[in-house]
């Protein structure tokens, strides 16, 4: 029943319907014992990533897009609660350095890594969408984060994740902080061609990569 509920959320942004009837059917989840990271990701992702593609795809425009963004935002304001409840606090707050790379506006992933993020205690400094490589390097000297979190949605923006990750390295910073990519875009693969320590599928998994990371 689960996966009908998530698939039904899914269905629900992904053809970008009201925001009442979607967050009926996110009640209706949880009252079923739908955990909100479950819903988050299997079902609030999974839409986001259908608009996303039609968007590519000039089936669906700016306006659309920002008409999903801002759906998504109250979805996950209705969730947030219910996700601190579910992470445990570590005792250490690390900070997690977190931008969407120059050339990309894209920030719903960005915002749910965020949210598990600070859910499971980290200290997120967010610098925002379409951030330029020398920007995560100045807060990378000023902060000294132990992570580098990187998103981007089009592939068009894969070379600013391998600009930014070259300028980390011409600031002699690399080896002071663990690196993962994240968005629709990335692949393992291409973390692994650039450089980087890690990529994520999706922001639970990235939040689990960030956090085994700091046990070490």
């Amino acid at each position: 029943m689960s996966s009908d509920n998530l698939e039904a959320i899914a269905n629900a942004i992904g053809r970008l319907d009201s925001l009442e009837n979607i967050k009926s059917l996110v009640s209706d989840a949880l009252s079923q014992g739908v955990k909100a990271t479950e819903i988050v990701e299997r079902g609030i992702r999974k839409g986001l990533q259908t608009v996303g593609q039609k968007y590519e795809a000039d089936e669906y425009f700016l306006s659309e897009l920002l008409y999903a963004a801002s759906l998504v935002s109250e979805l996950i304001q209705m969730l947030e609660p219910m996700m601190k409840q579910e992470h445990e606090q570590p005792e250490k707050k690390d900070i997690i350095v977190v931008g969407t790379v120059r050339g990309d506006i894209h920030d719903i992933g960005k915002n749910i890594f965020k949210t598990l993020a600070e859910c499971s205690g980290f200290e997120v400094r967010d610098l925002g969408v379409d951030i330029d490589p020398s920007a995560f390097t100045d807060e990378i000297l000023k902060t000294r984060p132990r992570l580098l979190a990187l998103s981007a949605l089009l592939t068009t923006s894969l070379v600013e994740m391998k600009n930014t990750l070259d300028a980390v390295a011409a600031a002699k910073v690399r080896d002071n902080v663990k690196i993962i990519l994240g968005g629709n875009a990335v692949t393992k693969v291409f973390a692994q061609e650039i450089g980087a320590d890690a990529a994520a599928l999706d922001a639970v998994e990235g939040v689990e990569t960030c956090k085994m990371w700091m046990k070490k």
